[in-house]
């Protein structure tokens, strides 16, 4: 990674206070970028997040916004520019899981909720963020998906739903933005350790340690946050000059299964 430089660059990363996001806001610090860190909720969880790379001698700042929230993330976008130059990158992470239940057992709420957030939330930013992204000579869109929109597997259609949605936009935009220098693509993580995927874990096995699983994955470990940063740093950095629409599987050749 400490290859790879993003110096000069800002960086919004949303749902950034912990887990995946967290390890993608590190990882883009720790290459040269300056980091806008978005949460929810937890501020705290937010300021060790920013602490950490303000260590690295990279600027950042904690922006509370939630990505259903249009006033909240108009707000914040625009704070951005004033408080650390004009966004070149922008992560679209923020995400929360379904319950995982059958359709005929799952509120259309439920549905609702995941579509605002998985899918409605990336296109509202993105929408507010493209006046910045296109000033760049290059920019870079990244949609954190899964790998469950391969499989759309049963009992978790909201999620399916919102996360095949979200890529939808990510391919659309990708066509759309060509021509403003914006590369626009979909990172996909199998079970990653991380709070969301410590409870999903929960709820099909049973077990409170994801890291039971670590023998039934490939390279005889669960996917680790820093796994899908990795991805992210090459799709938005000078490594990647030519790929946009493209999605990338974090899954162990297509392995990462533990039902």
């Amino acid at each position: 990674m400490t290859n790879i430089s993003l110096q000069g660059r800002t960086a919004l990363v949303t749902g950034a206070s912990r887990g995946i996001g967290r390890g993608i806001a590190l990882a883009l610090a720790e290459a040269g970028a300056d980091v806008a860190v978005n949460y929810s909720r937890d501020a705290d969880a937010a300021d060790e997040t920013v602490a950490a790379i303000t260590a690295m001698g990279r600027r950042a700042k904690a922006y509370q916004a939630n990505v259903t929230d249009e006033a909240a993330c108009a707000a914040m976008v625009a704070a951005i520019a004033n408080d650390l130059g004009s966004l070149s990158i922008l992560i679209n992470n923020a995400g929360v899981a379904s319950r995982g239940q059958a359709v005929a057992d799952t509120d259309t709420g439920e549905v609702e909720k995941l579509l605002a957030i998985h899918a409605a939330g990336p296109h509202r930013l993105s929408r507010l963020a493209l006046p910045q992204l296109r000033q760049h000579d290059r920019s870079d869109i990244i949609v954190i998906s899964s790998v469950a929109t391969l499989s759309h597997g049963p009992n978790g259609a909201p999620y399916n739903m919102a996360k095949g949605a979200g890529e939808a936009l990510a391919l659309t935009l990708a066509k759309e933005e060509v021509g403003h220098g914006v590369r626009v693509n979909i990172v996909a993580p199998s079970l990653t350790v991380s709070d969301m995927g410590s409870r999903l874990s929960r709820a099909i096995t049973g077990q409170d340690d994801i890291h039971h699983l670590d023998a039934k994955f490939p390279f005889g470990r669960v996917s680790l946050p820093s796994d899908v940063a990795a991805a992210v740093l090459w799709l938005v950095s000078d490594a990647n000059p030519y790929c946009s629409g493209q999605k990338l599987n974090i899954d162990g050749a297509g392995m990462a299964s533990f039902r």
